[in-house]
């Protein structure tokens, strides 16, 4: 297994950092929001064996250089794409992302369908934000620009995991506490623009003829199940899987049956 965090790619005009591992299925791992390609550490470790796991932090995230907001999700999109190009994978690959990763994963989808060969939709929905929500992400940027990543954190960080999971796991409380404080301000009021002005997806859910997965905690405090719902009776032959005793967070708070429904899903492209 190859890995190395500190590896950087030019893509476009700042240098955007990510993991890589082993020659394998080829899986694209885009992390939410305010978070970082940490998230996905139990996955790299563990399905090394696999697939290729490549996980790079957008933007103003982790160790990826920022760039003055607004941002979008083709931006990331984008980003992804030119990743991709570095490492010299031009056929499809697994695109995996959750939450704000699943929405970047959407436009991946539009954007380069023929390099798309399977999708893994964690902790997302395919609708856009209401008009509350977006007045929401607004208010939001203004609390970053005021008190940085600091303020969003202890606004945002209890409603990331499963109330259980917070009360009794302050290991995994603190693992996520650091992602999100390690996010620059420009990074996340970028993110907040490109989620509140993300497209629509659910009109496109028909045409994603491709094996998909799809991942939600059964106490997701910040999207509700029936949104994992939709994706499933919208996407032709999508499963989905309800992580019990988890939240927001699935692949951090039940790593086990989260990797077990994975590496199952993956065994499928051999």
């Amino acid at each position: 297994m190859i890995t190395d965090p500190q590896a950087k790619s030019q893509s476009g005009e700042y240098l955007m950092a990510f993991e890589d591992s082993c020659d394998r299925v080829p899986v694209l791992l885009i992390h939410g929001f305010p978070l970082s390609s940490s998230l996905w550490d139990f996955q790299v470790d563990d399905l090394a064996d696999i697939a290729r796991l490549i996980a790079p932090d957008l933007r103003g995230h982790g160790l990826s250089e920022s760039t003055p907001p607004p941002l979008s999700v083709g931006d990331y999109a984008d980003d992804c794409a030119r990743l991709l190009d570095h490492l010299g994978m031009d056929g499809p690959v697994v695109v995996a992302g959750l939450s704000m990763g699943g929405y970047v994963a959407f436009e991946f989808c539009r954007r380069f369908p023929e390099r798309v060969g399977g999708l893994i939709l964690v902790s997302t929905r395919a609708g856009t934000d209401s008009a509350a929500g977006k007045e929401g992400r607004d208010k939001a940027a203004g609390v970053a620009i005021a008190g940085g990543a600091a303020a969003i954190t202890a606004d945002m960080l209890p409603k990331l995991l499963a109330p259980a999971a917070y009360e009794a796991e302050p290991d995994l409380v603190e693992f996520v506490r650091e992602m999100m404080l390690e996010t620059s301000t420009d990074g996340i009021v970028g993110a907040l623009s490109a989620m509140r002005d993300r497209p629509d997806s659910t009109p496109d859910l028909p045409a994603l003829e491709v094996p998909t997965l799809i991942l939600h905690g059964q106490d997701d405090q910040l999207i509700p199940v029936s949104e994992a719902e939709v994706m499933r009776d919208g996407i032709p032959g999508s499963e989905l899987v309800i992580v019990p005793g988890a939240g927001h967070l699935p692949n951090l708070e039940q790593p086990d049956i989260f990797n077990d429904a994975m590496r199952e899903f993956l065994e499928g492209f051999y």
